[in-house]
């Protein structure tokens, strides 16, 4: 329980926040940028079974390992996939914290 709220509260809170502070006059479009970086969970589609709850997403699905979040990174550095790349760091970021409770 208290995991999946850590999990889901990085996942929606933390880009809420951040659209709110830093992203003041355009935070709804931010906001949704950043919560697109969800759709990399699309590549559990290529798991078996497609959900396990003791499995580790880093570095077990594709678009969750070490050289995507390299990709994500250098994201953060280009005015044009900056909130996207946001958005795909925080994922990692939840993913990480959701592996460190297991």
């Amino acid at each position: 329980m208290i995991q999946s709220i850590v999990h889901y509260g990085i996942h929606f809170l933390l880009p809420l926040a951040i659209a709110l502070i830093f992203f003041k006059s355009h935070w709804k479009f931010a906001f949704f940028v950043m919560i697109c970086g969800m759709l990399i969970d699309l590549d559990h589609l290529l798991a078996t079974p497609i959900f396990d709850p003791n499995r580790c997403s880093i570095n077990f699905h594709p678009l969750h390992t070490y050289y995507a979040l390299c990709a994500y990174l250098l994201m953060l550095f280009f005015k044009k996939t900056r909130l996207l790349g946001i958005g795909l760091v925080i994922h990692i970021i939840a993913d990480t914290v959701d592996c460190l409770m297991m």
